[in-house]
């Protein structure tokens, strides 16, 4: 790797800050490298770290977790800005908590190139040699050939799925059990935080797992009852994970073919590249896998080794924390407070869930991570000094940059869960291969996603994947909900989040292509000279530059892009307050135009409305209308659809039959053929209709949200009808079903109870011959009133709706019948 071309090295020696305790520079470093950097500075209990000063400063400051505060962004040299993004392990399909990450730093770097106009070389890479890809390759290769074993065999199948899901639901109560026992005395915040979070989580996932064993029980019972395909099938979907972890336990070291891991990985590769594509995320500039980069590895821990910052141990090899610091670096860098060594869970994490977690007589330090993994049966390996094995995972992120960008680059971003240790040991081992103090100048971390108060994971299963959010919400949905929050902060994915952001993006899409509406008309009914600005005019010219100050202002606060879009609404209200307030005939479309091209232009920098932004490329071009060669025929044919409208609105009482139908025609027009156009048709109350052009994709969900939204609203009328139809029924048919002269004498309340009775039927004496009490008697007398009252009522209901009934007895009798069948009794 030493006598590799770098595109770091083009700009920068390689050199870079230390602390005192190093040089700041190599020694055969020039001054002009030493002046690129400011002197070292401490910040938040952060270990020194060096300010570039020989780039372009745009006044842009980030939020860097090296210093643990926003600072000043500038690039080591000149506009270039070398950038390394952490990529996905690619052992599943991602989900909506890796689009936090990619989506946010798409944000975050379409910023950096078409707003600060930074020239940025973008390196991201895929992690295609991995425990978790092992596991999952190895589980899906041992489950497919279980099922084609056991096809003939559903006993056997229902017991091992019990048995399996079983055995799951009592590990994970056992876990859950351990992780609540009291910390020993000398524990740190660290590990009660990470102790709260491990006993939610498991709380979750015992969850699970009981109602797996539940789904696997009841899925079995009906295995065995049915004997079908079918139900054999169910059965093992319901317990696949649980059979899964047992084969894996029993027969995992006899997957011994690479090819079943590398497929694997390639799979869900292409799968992550297809969810980026469709989230309109930029193409990556360089995209490096581990996989291509295993002799570089080898080469890379062997320059470690021989400077004393690693050593082997039975067939492993473990970068050693102790000899770092030793050296005068400083470990860790980004949490401070991981200076006491990696928390069991951490640890875990870091070697990967083949570990075993037992390092004993391997690891001289528990803080030590390592570099090269031996590999057991079952695991793909490569040939190296030491044995055969894979590289670590911290380690291949320090070789696949080093060889694209350098000893030093400008960024390097992943997701929040990667600080510690992960990205820690990323820049130890780095820093020590370099042999220099500052590997990188800005480290960015992306806020977790978290759903219904818990990071999103596959671990977890609480995740919803990428392509399953895009079919619900569609890309720019999901990209104006990520701009609604800040970067570097948690959110949370919710109904309510997504609605506002749904909201917001409908607000700023209508003013926009409103306002290419507005210009079109104006095109296309000749172009009048530019009338004198009033004081509205003037007025909304001052809101645009207010507007265009705080974007800026937002944008360069570490890209705050909610403030942002507030500023960006804030001008869209003064826009809408202004056309309605001016009218159609006296709006300046010019000073509209401004406003609505700077909207357009600033979300087509964050990825919305690529396409859509026919305002911006008009400013752009210095034109003052929109149009294209479509646009005479969309015109005559909303045109034709106004007229059939008029016609029909106007049409004489005989003549609604037609003039409905005529309506709906109109409006399937409007919803369905103009859709699939990419044209919305709204209506006005001048009765002239105007068009925008949106993607067609965006209409046809909005249409359809709309139509579920009316079926929901039919649902709800209709369970409401039958409520109150039940509540009648409740109401009425008792009262019918009494006869008010015998009611007391033979109902079933009040049979026997009473011996006389007056001209009305109601009780004068109990049964026992004694005289009732007046306000019991006073009672009973209320009772017969609110009898007779309600078949009173009966009978005008009944009549009213049955006018044709020979009697009223058959108009109750068909009434009641009615309410029947519309309570669904």
């Amino acid at each position: 790797m030493a006598n590799t071309q770098r595109i770091g090295d083009a700009l920068f020696s390689g050199a870079c800050m230390c602390s005192t305790a190093l040089k700041f520079v190599p020694t055969d470093a020039s001054k002009a490298d030493a002046a690129m950097f400011a002197q070292p500075c401490r910040l938040n209990g952060h270990p020194a770290w060096c300010q570039p000063i020989a780039g372009r400063a745009t006044g842009l400051k980030v939020n860097n977790t090296l210093t643990g505060e926003p600072v000043p962004f500038v690039p080591r040299s000149g506009n270039a800005v070398t950038w390394y993004t952490c990529g996905p392990t690619v052992y599943d399909v991602a989900h909506m908590g890796h689009a936090r990450a990619y989506l946010s730093f798409d944000i975050l770097r379409r910023i950096m190139e078409d707003y600060f106009h930074y020239d940025v070389l973008f390196q991201v890479n895929i992690t295609d040699i991995d425990d978790k890809i092992i596991l999952r390759a190895r589980r899906n290769k041992l489950f497919e050939d279980y099922r084609q074993t056991m096809a003939g065999n559903v006993d056997g199948i229902c017991d091992d799925a019990v048995s399996a899901a079983t055995n799951v639901r009592d590990k994970s109560h056992k876990k859950l059990q351990q992780l609540r026992e009291p910390l020993p005395p000398t524990a740190g915040g660290r590990e009660a935080a990470e102790q709260e979070t491990a006993i939610k989580e498991q709380e979750l996932k015992a969850r699970q797992a009981e109602e797996q064993l539940a789904a696997t029980g009841a899925a079995a019972a009906a295995a065995r009852a049915e004997r079908t395909d079918a139900s054999r099938d169910a059965l093992l979907d319901a317990a696949r994970d649980a059979i899964m972890d047992k084969l894996d336990t029993e027969l995992g070291d006899t997957v011994t073919d690479q090819s079943v891991f590398m497929d694997h990985a390639r799979h869900y590769e292409g799968l992550f590249f297809d969810d980026m594509a469709a989230l309109g995320v930029r193409p990556f500039d360089c995209v490096t896998r581990v996989s291509e980069y295993v002799p570089e590895c080898v080469s890379f821990i062997e320059t470690l080794i021989s400077r004393g910052r690693a050593y082997e141990a039975n067939g492993s090899v473990y970068f050693d924390t102790r000899s770092h610091m030793a050296a005068g670096h400083e470990y860790p860098k980004l949490v401070p407070s991981a200076g006491a060594g990696a928390t069991a869970r951490e640890m875990a994490e870091g070697e990967g869930a083949l570990s075993g977690g037992d390092f004993t007589g391997e690891k001289r330090s528990a803080s030590d991570f390592a570099l090269w993994k031996g590999s057991k049966r079952g695991e793909p390996a490569w040939d190296s000094p030491w044995g055969a094995g894979r590289p670590g995972w911290h380690i291949e992120c320090s070789v696949m940059a080093s060889d694209v960008i350098g000893g030093n680059m400008d960024i390097h971003a992943g997701g929040s869960d990667l600080c510690f240790p992960h990205h820690d040991n990323e820049i130890a081992q780095s820093e020590a291969y370099w042999d220099n103090g500052q590997w990188v100048n800005y480290f960015l971390h992306a806020g977790h996603l978290h759903i219904q108060g818990l990071k999103m994971s596959k671990s977890l299963k609480n995740f919803i994947t990428i392509k399953q959010a895009l079919e619900v919400h569609g890309a720019k949905r999901l990209r104006m909900l990520f701009l609604l929050q800040h970067w570097d902060k948690p959110m949370q994915f919710s109904d309510a989040e997504v609605e506002n952001a749904k909201k917001k993006e409908g607000v700023i899409k209508s003013f926009v292509t409103g306002v290419a509406a507005r210009m079109r008309e104006v095109a296309s009914t000749g172009r009048t000279a530019p009338k004198r600005w009033g004081e509205p005019e003037k007025a909304l010219a001052a809101h645009l530059l207010a507007c265009q100050g705080e974007v800026d202002r937002s944008l360069k606060d570490n890209f705050n892009t909610p403030s942002a879009i507030a500023a960006l609404l804030d001008l869209v209200a003064e826009g809408n307050r202004y056309t309605k307030d001016a009218g159609d005939d006296r709006v300046d479309v010019d000073v509209l135009r401004r406003c609505a091209a700077f909207v357009s232009r600033t979300m087509r920098i964050f990825g919305m409305y690529d396409g859509l932004d026919a305002v911006a490329e008009d400013e752009e071009r210095g034109e003052g209308g929109a149009g294209g060669g479509g646009d005479g025929a969309i015109d005559a044919a909303v045109g034709f659809r106004d007229e059939v409208r008029s016609l029909c609105k106007g049409g004489a009482d005989s003549a609604k039959t037609l003039a409905s139908s005529l309506l709906d025609a109109c409006d399937r027009f409007r919803d369905e053929s103009m859709v699939k156009l990419g044209v919305r048709v709204e209506d006005r109350a001048s009765g002239k209709s105007m068009w925008k052009r949106e993607n067609p994709e965006d209409l046809q969900r909005e249409v359809e949200e709309k139509r579920a939204a009316e079926r929901e609203r039919a649902m709800a009328k209709a369970k409401a009808a039958q409520d109150k139809a039940g509540a009648e029924l409740d109401k009425f048919a008792p009262a019918h079903a009494l006869d008010a002269m015998t009611m007391f004498r033979d109902g079933a309340s009040y049979a026997g109870k009473y011996s006389d009775f007056d001209e009305r039927g109601v009780p004068t004496k109990l049964v026992d011959g004694e005289e009732i009490p007046k306000s019991q008697k006073k009672s009973l007398e209320k009772e017969l009133t609110r009898v007779l009252k309600l078949k009173d009522d009966l009978t005008t209901r009944a009549s009213k709706a049955h006018p044709d009934a020979t009697d009223a007895a058959e108009a109750i009798t068909r009434y009641l019948a009615e309410l029947t069948l519309a309570a669904g009794r």
